[in-house]
């Protein structure tokens, strides 16, 4: 089992020092999906929905969670990230939006959080532009698909 490398010597938490790591380009790919109904997937669609077109404000969203990373999850380092790119896909069966991040940067520690990040704030997003109509949106199955770069070296999930 790995060692935990955010407790200092009396066991509280702390910001890993990385000064020392190399500079490498780091890409993480995160997936999840929001379940919805038939009638929200048709204003998704349409572009219909009251609040505006739910999958462009949803990416915008994305993106910028990604950026504030290290302002909403302790310990992670800010991070200059040089790409993020959030896409979709929709599926009928299940009625559902699976949503991909893609982050990259050069740096000295990854961006599988920014990842995770962009995932879930995208998808909340969703659920928020959403509500008035359907209430029991279940957002599910957020994962880390693939990162490299760094010292641990690449990893891809298994399916």
């Amino acid at each position: 089992m790995a060692e935990l490398t955010h407790f200092n010597e009396q066991g509280r938490a702390h910001m890993v020092d990385v000064t020392e790591k190399p500079i490498t380009h780091r890409t993480a790919v995160a997936v999840g999906e929001i379940h919805v109904s038939h009638e929200i997937m048709e204003h998704i669609k349409a572009g219909t929905m009251k609040k505006g077109d739910v999958l462009a404000v949803a990416q915008v969203a994305g993106i910028m969670a990604a950026k504030k990373n290290a302002d909403l999850i302790p310990m992670c380092h800010p991070l200059p990230l040089t790409g993020v790119d959030i896409s979709f896909s929709l599926s009928e069966q299940p009625c559902m939006v699976e949503i991909r991040a893609k982050v990259t940067c050069t740096g000295v520690t990854g961006v599988e959080m920014e990842a995770l990040t962009a995932v879930s704030v995208t998808a909340l997003t969703i659920y928020d532009m959403c509500k008035a109509v359907q209430k029991d949106m279940c957002i599910s199955n957020i994962r880390l698909l693939s990162k490299s770069g760094g010292k641990s070296g690449d990893y891809i999930a298994k399916e």
